[in-house]
């Protein structure tokens, strides 16, 4: 399966939170985030991702998950999933997980792989990730 990594700053585009009152600072959370995204593969050099995820957090750390789908600059699109860790401390918040390949049009309609990634929040609105994996297109 060939190696593939690369980078993306994103935007939020949209995003509502929900505050529990089962415990202290506990809350819920849906986003959706859109960037360019930066590769030494020429497939995914160029092309815009968007993830859409859910958090459930207290005091700033815990899980997300969700969906993803890189759009090419052809049209074609590859979609998958995945699964994270956040945590705050001293007033920086990280990401850290794993990505799954699901599908997607064109050449990447078979495509299967996965790796890891690493992130954080810059800004209120802004998020820069590195990731890395492989693939295999069907």
């Amino acid at each position: 399966m060939p190696q593939v990594s690369g980078s993306f700053s994103g935007k939020t585009t949209s995003q509502a939170m929900v505050s529990l009152q089962d415990t202290p600072d506990h809350e819920m959370s849906l986003i959706e985030v859109s960037g360019p995204q930066s590769s030494s593969d020429p497939l995914w050099n160029g092309a815009t991702v968007l993830y859409w995820g859910a958090a459930d957090l207290v005091a700033g750390t815990g899980t997300q998950t969700g969906y993803f789908a890189n759009r090419h600059p052809n049209g074609d699109i590859d979609r998958g999933t995945f699964e994270a860790k956040i945590t705050t401390a001293a007033g920086v918040t990280t990401m850290e997980g794993n990505w799954r390949y699901s599908g997607g049009t064109g050449p990447f309609s078979g495509i299967t792989g996965g790796g890891t990634y690493k992130g954080r929040i810059t800004s209120p609105t802004e998020v820069q990730v590195t990731w890395e994996g492989t693939y295999q297109l069907g």
